[in-house]
């Protein structure tokens, strides 16, 4: 809640300190006038660099633990007993802001949110975080296993700042304030990444393709 104080008087500064250069600042999101920039606009100018961005006042969220998704290929069981294997997951997690749109790694608008959380909280900002490794997973008879895995994630809210050099849509500067959501470090307050085995028995068709097997291997790997 104090937070949420703080970003609206912090917008009416703005408002006010702009009005008072004899400029006009506008929160569209999207905007309803025909004369005014959508909020993707903005943001394209930003990346494009035509707009001269900046993201004001960055708070960082609480971290919290995001959902699980399957991480590597199935180990279909066909066996009579308990199959262990080494299974190799792979994950890549990435950002996305307010309107879900997606925050590229190493793009100017990653770019921008990194120089300013940096700069308020002394640590780096990552728009996105991969990771590859390798784990015994055990699937009891008739089953297929996986591995699925979630992501420490948190938000950085703050408010972009556009400048022209000229006039456009009718001003030099415009305000849009946006969420971001991406991963956070393992650990972030107290929060840790988590990778865990996930299974169900066999379809009619999978058992079917079990008996199909004669003189092969009772376990196997597949994608999906």
């Amino acid at each position: 809640m104090a937070n949420n104080r703080r970003m609206r008087y912090g917008g009416r500064t703005l408002a006010l300190s702009a009005a008072a250069l004899g400029m006009v600042a506008a929160v569209a999101v999207p905007a309803s006038a025909d004369d005014q920039p959508t909020r993707a606009q903005l943001m394209a100018d930003c990346d494009s660099g035509e707009g001269k961005c900046t993201f004001n006042d960055p708070q960082l969220g609480q971290a919290y633990l995001g959902d699980f998704h399957r991480v590597s290929d199935s180990l279909y069981n066909c066996s009579t007993s308990p199959a262990t294997q080494s299974m190799t997951w792979s994950d890549t997690v990435g950002s996305t802001d307010s309107a879900g749109v997606s925050v590229t790694a190493g793009g100017k608008i990653a770019g921008i949110i990194d120089l300013s959380v940096t700069a308020t909280y002394s640590h780096t900002w990552s728009s996105t975080h991969s990771e590859t490794s390798s784990v015994n997973m055990t699937v009891k008879p008739g089953e297929v296993g996986w591995l699925s895995r979630a992501q420490v994630m948190q938000t950085v809210s703050g408010t972009w700042q556009t400048h022209y050099d000229d006039r456009k849509w009718g001003h030099y500067f415009w305000f849009v304030p946006d969420v971001i959501t991406g991963p956070a470090p393992n650990g972030t307050d107290g929060r840790s990444n988590a990778v865990v085995v996930k299974s169900r028995k066999m379809t009619a068709a999978e058992k079917h393709s079990c008996a199909s097997r004669s003189g092969r291997a009772k376990t196997f790997v597949a994608r999906g």
